[in-house]
Parts: C-alpha cells; sequence; structure tokens
C-alpha cells in the first residue's frame, strides 16, 4: 500500500506546467504551481521548516502557541503543520485581506484578530506590532516573524530551488517570484546560481512598496510607500529573508495588470491561482526584451485563486477598483 502518514508529508515535488496562451514571449515559460501543496500555497515549505527549527532549538515547546502576522497563506501552512504537532495558532492579518482567507485560517482551527492597513509598521495598531505583543501576552508562545526568520529561506534553498534545478534538467536560464518576506526568491535564486551563476533572478514588486528603489539606489525611501491592493508582494519594510545581491533585477507591475492576468491565467491556461501570480506573469511580459527564444523561464505560482473569488473574480470588485 502507498499513503502518506499525514497531510503534512505531501509538502513539496510540485509539478512545472507550461503557459501557452498568456505569455508574449518565445521562451518556454514554466510555472511551478505551488497550489497543489496542501494549503494550497508555496507557504507550506518554509512553514513546516519554520516549526521544525524551532522545536529543535526549543524556541517552541509542547503544547505551546503559534504567533505570527500572516497574510492568510503562511497561517495557513502554520494551522496544518500545527494541528499534526499540536499547537495552538493566534493569527494576526491586515484588514485589506480577503474575507476568504480569514474564514479559512478559522476553518482549520486558528483564532484570527484583524487590524489596520493603513498604518506605519512602527505603529501600536500594525499588524507586526500586534503579533509582537500577543506573543508577550501568551504563556509558552512562539512568535515565528516568517520576515526575518532565516529557516523561511532555508526551506526553499532545500526544496523549491533542487526541484526547479532537476525539474528543468538543469536548463532554467530565468526565474521569476513575486517577492513579500523574500524566503522564496532568496532560497531558491541561491541554489540555483550555485549550480550555475548565468542564472538570472527576478523579483517582481509593487507600486506602493520599497523594493525596486532599494535594490536600485541602496535608500529606503518612504515616499515609496503607500497603500495599494496587490496582495502578497511588496514590503513596507526590508526583510532579513531579501538578500538584495541574489536578485539581478526588480520589476514594478500594477495592481490591475496583476488582477487581469490572474483572470486570464484561470479563463485562458485553466490555472486558478492568485493575485500575485497574475503579476509575476504580467511582469514577465513587461521584461519580454529581456528573454531570448532559447530561454527557460520558471516563474512561481504561489497560492490558489480560491483564496480570491471575493475580489479578482468578482466582477462588482474589479469595477469597484476600475479595472474591468
Amino acid at each position: 500500500m502507498k499513503f502518506y502518514k499525514n497531510i503534512i508529508e505531501t509538502i513539496g515535488n510540485t509539478p512545472l506546467v507550461k503557459l501557452n496562451k498568456v505569455v508574449e514571449t518565445d521562451a518556454l515559460v514554466l510555472a511551478k504551481v505551488e497550489t497543489f501543496n496542501p494549503g494550497h500555497s508555496i507557504k507550506d515549505r518554509m512553514a513546516l521548516k519554520m516549526i521544525e527549527d524551532a522545536e529543535k532549538d526549543g524556541r517552541l515547546k509542547p503544547g505551546g502557541t503559534i504567533i505570527e502576522g500572516t497574510s492568510g497563506n503562511t497561517g495557513m501552512g502554520l494551522a496544518l503543520v500545527a494541528i499534526q504537532k499540536g499547537y495552538k495558532c493566534i493569527f494576526v492579518m491586515p484588514d485589506k485581506q480577503s474575507k476568504e482567507k480569514m474564514d479559512i485560517l478559522r476553518a482549520v482551527g486558528a483564532e484570527v484578530v484583524v487590524c489596520p492597513t493603513d498604518v506605519p509598521p512602527e505603529s501600536k495598531l500594525s499588524y507586526y506590532s500586534v503579533a509582537k505583543r500577543l506573543t508577550k501576552e501568551t504563556p509558552n508562545a512562539w512568535y515565528v516573524n516568517q520576515y526575518d526568520n532565516l529557516s523561511n529561506t532555508v526551506a526553499h534553498y532545500e526544496s523549491t530551488g533542487p526541484e526547479i534545478w532537476k525539474q528543468t534538467n538543469g536548463k532554467i536560464t530565468h526565474l521569476v517570484v513575486g517577492v513579500g518576506t523574500g524566503g522564496t526568491i532568496c532560497g531558491s535564486g541561491k541554489y540555483l546560481k550555485e549550480q550555475n551563476p548565468n542564472i538570472k533572478i527576478f523579483g517582481i514588486d509593487a507600486y506602493g512598496s520599497v523594493f525596486k528603489k532599494y535594490h536600485e539606489t541602496g535608500e529606503f525611501d518612504k515616499n515609496e510607500i503607500y497603500p495599494y491592493i496587490t496582495e502578497g508582494i511588496g514590503e513596507d519594510i526590508l526583510p532579513k529573508n531579501v538578500d538584495f545581491s541574489l536578485i539581478d533585477h526588480f520589476e514594478k507591475v500594477k495592481d490591475k495588470e496583476g488582477a487581469i492576468m490572474a483572470r486570464r491565467l484561470a479563463r485562458e491556461e485553466g490555472i486558478l491561482v492568485g493575485y500575485s501570480a497574475g503579476s509575476a506573469v504580467a511582469g514577465i511580459n513587461q521584461l519580454k526584451a529581456k528573454f531570448t527564444k532559447e530561454d527557460v523561464v520558471v516563474v512561481i505560482f504561489h497560492d490558489h485563486g480560491s483564496r480570491y473569488v471575493g475580489k479578482l473574480f468578482n466582477d462588482d470588485w474589479m469595477r469597484e477598483q476600475n479595472f474591468l
């Protein structure tokens, strides 16, 4: 009999799928479809790694409570692992996140605390600050901090990067990834550049985020920060998991372009994925001059479109944003 002992054993080994209709380049563009993970996103990989590492060094003790600021996907991954290992979860989310994401976390037994989006990170009300405060107030609690927890990057160095290298038979020329915490792009990118230093690593950023300007000038410009609609990429902080030296270029994609491309992926490729996947493919089309026919471009599809049915895949919401 062939079976898995529990659901977390199914994390990883996701397929590479050729994009046939939505890309505007002759290069071979392959999507690493991370929705095949049990929590329907790439964050399952780092959730498992961060918990295992915290258990090993004693930060997370038996019967403990896991606390994290999450836009939903990391929370889902942490919750699935916590269920198997007997931990409680409290997740702090910004209010711009879709209601589906909050409901899904509650469905897997987590407590969800909602905070305002439009406050600076140092505010007492920001989801970073609230997560830290709850950790102090909760006995036997561990604050995950996916932004600065380097186990996040290690997870992708150990799994995502090697999988891509093997699946492309070492022929990958470009990796394109939406950047949030930085774990996916830097872990995978580090592994791939160690195999072949000529591989180019392109980060997809949002308008309203600090990454692109910081990467190009070394300046952390607060004027670059303003509220935006895109979910899952961009930041108003510099996470420790972002190693800017590994990233060859940042491309900013507008909220509207990412949303429209996510809808096109569903309708034209039959791949129902989230906002960051739409932004990443829109970014590839913006960067098409950088690719040749011989190139093999791998793009990460981080999460599932079911998280966004009330937004991206809802015509009324799209019209409210003037996207339709």
